[in-house]
């Protein structure tokens, strides 16, 4: 039974509170939040919090049954910062802080750099210590230094929320599996797909199952839904150690406005701006992060350097970037507050993400910074000293609105429609792209991948087929999200696994086997990826031919051999199609979508094909029968 509890005043390095006043602390979360220490010969925990605004600030927990006046938290100079010893507190215990404002209102608030949290709908930080686990990806992680910026490797990413990937059956159980059992299941089935990564819905803390984790409340936090922190970094170990990488979503847009977490933390707009129109989102009910506060950037610089440090995150997609963008995102005229150049550009919050992507590639060289960015904003994925704003990648939300609309439309109005499939090719090399069919596309009532497609049930499986040959043909990197793979039907539900029995059905395990035999072809053939963002990888055989919905074009790089492919975007088999060798010699058929083993019709072409000669001295022509909703990928094989 542990006595009465008492807090003594602790005290930093002035060069600490130097460097988190001028914003460039790296390691905040080393600084502030609780950790386990030792004075005076005695073991507890330090609690440090900023709170600049604040009257006064107390600790109170598990370790003092809550009683919030007991233990008081002590300025740290005029950092803003506040700080206490308290002797006798153990890991494990539940904590938050009571926080007198300005205006002398009492507020309990969870701890922003909380490392672990108690499971919703307990809002209570947890103390926690750091240096949990023994790393045994050694391997990975000095080949990801090595190799720099992925531009030029294959990628296919698996995009993933766990709590609805696979749930526990288990009726004592909350229903959600521990990062352990998800990492064994989890790595078979992507291993066994061909995918390169996963790319996680937020995992920091968040309090309502159905925000998926993009309404952050702890942003240090892995949730407690699925075990611990240490148990999440077994989780990433393990993959890596299986070869696969493991992206992770992130939400540096905007934050909830539940009174506990950061939202009016001190009383004041400490992390948000106090003017609605910089400082709310209209669309999601939330506050937008003040980026021109140097305290506020380092927290979230902290908070990114601390997924790729602490958990070996290869890489960050950042949530919502137009939003950051443009002080009138989702605005009406008199909304928005201009710059002060008079623009629509968030200065603040361009300056913040170019030097985010400067520290994290400097510090982390081979990790993967993603932009979900929907607008034309120039220079997205380009390199700073162009004046880019310097991600890696770049989600090509272009390609991911023509592609569906074009295969939602009947085969018999496609050709009215033929710029939907070439216009991405305009564009295709001005960033460094992700085509991304993403949770985003099967949610709120838009239907999943599958029921968008046209026509009957044949036809939606043979145009899925069609589609996923089309988007992993094309330059780019790949990502689907979960369920998309084997053709769900029903629309994503968070609260549900998935629909795991379609696959006892030859057509859903056929659309499954072909995205496996797409991702082994992206991984084996150079050409399917060794030249992603350049003209070098890429050549139009045949663009022109609207009237029949087919186009065919060329995949090159490294020494591979060039693939060929051809797509036949209508219902009718189209026999002794006559199309431009881009070589001559013999090509072969090496995928087929139509083919019996993927749920098609079998139509295709089984023997080598040889090169026609023409009359106008170039390559020549290759004769094919193309088959319906189908894609042909021919490979060379040499002349003759």
């Amino acid at each position: 039974m542990r006595g009465t509890l008492k807090s003594v005043p602790a005290f930093f390095e002035p060069f600490d509170l130097h460097l988190f006043g001028e914003g460039t602390h790296w390691h905040l979360y080393r600084f502030l939040g609780a950790h386990p220490a030792e004075m005076d010969g005695k073991k507890g925990y330090r609690f440090a919090v900023w709170a600049p605004n604040a009257r006064e600030v107390h600790v109170a927990g598990d370790f003092n049954r809550w009683h919030f006046r007991e233990l008081p938290l002590y300025p740290v100079g005029v950092s803003g910062v506040w700080a206490a010893f308290i002797a006798g507190v153990e890991k494990g215990e539940l904590y938050k802080y009571s926080i007198v404002g300005r205006d002398g209102r009492d507020v309990y608030k969870a701890d922003p750099l909380a490392f672990y949290c108690e499971l919703r709908p307990g809002i209570a930080s947890r103390t926690w210590d750091l240096d949990n686990h023994t790393w045994a990806d050694d391997v990975w992680m000095e080949a990801r230094r090595q190799q720099g910026p992925p531009l030029d490797k294959p990628i296919s990413i698996y995009e993933v929320h766990l709590g609805s990937w696979c749930r526990d059956h288990d009726p004592e159980s909350n229903g959600f599996l521990r990062y352990g059992k998800l990492a064994e299941v989890l790595i078979e089935y992507v291993k066994d797909m061909g995918f390169t990564h996963v790319e996680l819905l937020p995992v920091a803390e968040h309090p309502l199952d159905e925000s998926w984790g993009y309404q952050t409340s702890n942003y240090f936090a892995p949730t407690s839904r699925h075990g611990t922190p240490e148990e999440f970094k077994g989780f990433v170990d393990a993959l890596h150690n299986a070869g696969i990488g493991v992206f992770l979503d992130w939400v540096p847009a905007h934050f909830p406005k539940d009174d506990w977490c950061l939202g009016r933390f001190d009383g004041s707009a400490l992390y948000e701006h106090l003017d609605p129109q910089l400082g709310e989102h209209p669309d999601w009910g939330t506050y937008i992060f003040n980026y021109g506060r140097h305290e506020v950037r380092n927290f979230l610089f902290a908070n990114a350097l601390y997924w790729l440090h602490e958990f070996h995150i290869d890489g960050l997609r950042i949530d919502a970037v137009a939003s950051m963008l443009y002080l009138d995102y989702s605005r009406k005229e008199g909304q928005w507050r201009p710059n002060k150049y008079g623009g629509r550009e968030n200065l603040d919050a361009v300056d913040f993400l170019r030097e985010l992507n400067r520290v994290a590639h400097e510090q982390f060289p081979g990790v993967a910074m993603i932009a979900e960015e929907s607008t034309s904003w120039p220079g997205v994925s380009r390199p700073l000293y162009t004046g880019g704003l310097g991600f890696t990648f770049k989600w090509n939300m272009g390609w991911m609105s023509d592609s569906l609309s074009y295969f939602s439309t009947d085969p018999i109005y496609r050709s009215y429609n033929h710029n939907s499939l070439t216009f991405s090719m305009l564009y295709a090399f001005s960033e460094n792209f992700v085509l991304p069919l993403s949770h985003d596309e099967v949610v709120h009532g838009k239907g999943t991948i599958l029921s968008k497609m046209s026509g009957d049930v044949w036809q939606k499986q043979a145009n899925l087929r069609l589609l996923y040959s089309y988007m992993w043909a094309h330059p780019g990197k790949k990502m689907i999200f979960m369920g998309s793979e084997f053709g769900q039907w029903n629309e994503w539900n968070p609260r549900e696994e998935l629909d795991w029995c379609l696959l006892q059905f030859p057509a859903h395990d056929g659309i499954r086997a072909l995205v496996r035999d797409l991702n082994h072809m992206l991984t084996t053939e150079e050409a399917m990826h060794k030249d992603d963002f350049s003209w070098t990888g890429f050549k139009w055989v045949d663009f022109s031919d609207y009237g029949a919905s087919i186009i065919s074009f060329v995949r090159m790089g490294g020494d591979g051999a060039p693939l060929f492919w051809i797509f036949n975007f209508t219902p009718v088999v189209r026999n002794h199609y006559r199309v431009a060798s881009p070589k001559s010699g013999v090509w072969e058929e090496v995928l087929n979508s139509d083919s019996m083993y993927y749920g098609g019709s079998n139509v295709g072409n089984i023997a080598p094909i040889e090169t026609c000669p023409d009359d106008f001295g170039g390559e020549g022509y290759i004769e094919l029968t193309l088959p319906p909703l189908g894609a042909l990928c021919l490979k060379y094989q040499g002349g003759r």
